[in-house]
């Protein structure tokens, strides 16, 4: 579908992919109702377009908030008249941690982020999108979904969902005026650690090692071709691409290579943890044993 002059819901949209989505499709004539749970960067998009005028409205907004999601076609058409297209860019991650050491809410909320805020935002919005000559829903779930990432099975257990959701949004759909697709991003440089209030974990690996990151403003540049495509499915980035074969050539082979290649990322286990404490401590020798110029000590090391 065109974007001139049509009118695009964007969650996630003060921050990252979100926020370039927001802003390319100002760049392409659009209209766009911004939505993300924190007020001051949405305001910030708002700034830096200000000479759109109210060809941007900005939407601070919990989406795992039914309510307050089942209100917002209304604000939006009141602000612009019509909804041609919701893109759900909105989503977090988990601490870098095993399931069995994840605490409960943290896998809700992942879950309710990624899944059912997802769901909210379809539900409220599906019928003002069937009203439309052409119209569209993109959801973004992750490379995660296709093979395991270490420490986020939850993470991905929620963009797998969103998956096979999304293909059957779109089966129920085909015979209507809306377009559906899926996007599966890989490493996209973006603030969402920080924004689901993880830390990262220092490897200590030479970047050499680690994947090269797309920058937000080209996935979201991938993320507007499908849209414009009407694609049923896309893959935004070279290692994305990569897995979403692999995963379906040798499903074993792939999630067994992501755990070896990306095992640095998984915090150690309570187990490991003790065993490296355990380690760690050390013994006064006895003057018998104290160590002399001739026998230096040795480094001390955990395991």
């Amino acid at each position: 579908m065109q974007f001139q002059d049509k009118v695009f819901v964007v969650t996630g949209g003060a921050n990252g992919m979100g926020r370039e989505v927001v802003l390319e499709l100002l760049a392409r004539g659009a209209r766009v109702a911004a939505v993300d749970l924190q007020s001051d960067p949405l305001g910030d998009v708002k700034d830096r377009v200000r000479h759109l005028g109210d060809r941007l409205t900005i939407h601070p907004l919990d989406i795992t908030d039914r309510a307050a999601v089942e209100a917002l076609p209304a604000a939006v058409i009141a602000a612009h008249g019509q909804v041609d297209g919701l893109l759900n860019v909105a989503g977090i991650i988990q601490p870098f941690d095993r399931f069995a050491e994840l605490d409960r809410s943290v896998m809700e909320r992942v879950m309710n982020v990624n899944f059912w805020g997802v769901i909210n935002t379809c539900q409220a919005f599906l019928p003002a999108l069937l009203e439309r000559p052409e119209a569209c829903i993109v959801n973004v779930s992750s490379m995660g979904a296709l093979a395991p990432v270490p420490g986020q099975t939850i993470y991905g257990a929620s963009k797998a969902a969103l998956k096979l959701f999304t293909e059957g949004l779109y089966a129920e759909l085909r015979d209507t005026n809306v377009d559906v697709t899926i996007v599966f991003p890989g490493a996209v440089q973006t603030e969402i650690t920080a924004n689901s209030g993880v830390e990262m974990r220092r490897t200590g690996t030479s970047s050499k090692g680690t994947p090269k990151m797309l920058k937000a403003k080209d996935a979201a540049l991938q993320i507007l071709a499908a849209t414009e495509k009407g694609a049923y499915r896309a893959t935004v980035g070279s290692d994305a691409t990569m897995l979403d074969r692999l995963s379906r050539l040798a499903p074993q082979r792939a999630t067994d290579l992501i755990a070896d290649k990306m095992k640095a990322l998984l915090a150690p286990s309570a187990e490991q943890r003790s065993e490296s404490t355990e380690s760690a401590v050390t013994v006064d020798p006895s003057p018998a044993e104290e160590p002399t110029q001739e026998q230096p000590h040795e480094p001390r090391h955990a395991a």
